[in-house]
């Protein structure tokens, strides 16, 4: 792995998603790792391609490990948010395959703990487009017709939970539901990456706070 590569992948990042790609410059990038600017651009041929690099780096985290000619231009992304486009569609069938057996052998807590987990896999691509939604209305679309099925598919499952008996009656099934993908989001992704104060806590640790409270506060 090129240390400095990664190191502008995750300053981008972070500028990315904290004061949004259009106020970014890629002096913001060169002074966040204490470069210069030519050597941002001996790297990557623009912002454009640090960009893609990052939402690529998001759907293939083995992506960064490839040797790459500088600088790097966007020939390697050609048809990035295609791809991005046809991984949400795969997250959203994967999540909702236990509903074609109405949730038999899947649980409460394997549903929370799936919840967690695509959120964090996929939580630089998800706020990228959340926190740049008017630079990028093709992929916004796509992501918040992908939050609606989510939301629909956590609700069905809760349904089936609730009629079995192994979660409490909810009075506003769709609301509640609403606060638990924020509880498991704001967790797993903006607590990373663009809360006010962040703070050093592993991902695993982040999820046992999410698994012990939801289920705490819904399990009969």
């Amino acid at each position: 792995m090129d240390t400095r590569i990664k190191a502008i992948a995750e300053a981008a990042t972070l500028l990315f998603l904290r004061q949004g790609y259009a106020r970014t410059q890629i002096s913001h990038i060169a002074e966040a790792i204490g470069v210069s600017v030519g050597t941002i651009y001996h790297d990557f041929a623009g912002k454009k391609e640090i960009m893609h690099f990052v939402l690529k780096c998001t759907i293939d985290p083995d992506f960064i490990n490839r040797e790459f000619e500088r600088p790097i231009t966007d020939n390697l992304f050609s048809g990035v948010e295609d791809e991005i486009v046809s991984l949400l569609a795969q997250s959203q069938n994967g999540f909702a395959e236990h509903l074609e057996n109405d949730a038999a052998g899947y649980s409460f807590e394997d549903l929370i703990s799936d919840a967690y987990d695509i959120f964090a896999r996929y939580a630089v691509g998800c706020l990228f487009i959340e926190k740049n939604q008017f630079e990028f209305p093709l992929l916004a679309e796509h992501y918040k017709a992908y939050r609606r099925k989510f939301l629909d598919t956590m609700s069905r499952y809760l349904a089936i939970f609730i009629n079995s008996g192994t979660v409490r009656p909810m009075e506003h099934l769709e609301l509640t539901t609403t606060l638990i993908i924020e509880i498991l989001t704001w967790w797993a992704m903006d607590r990373r990456y663009t809360s006010f104060e962040t703070s050093d806590i592993s991902l695993e640790l982040a999820k046992k706070i999410c698994m012990d409270n939801i289920l705490s506060a819904y399990k009969n």
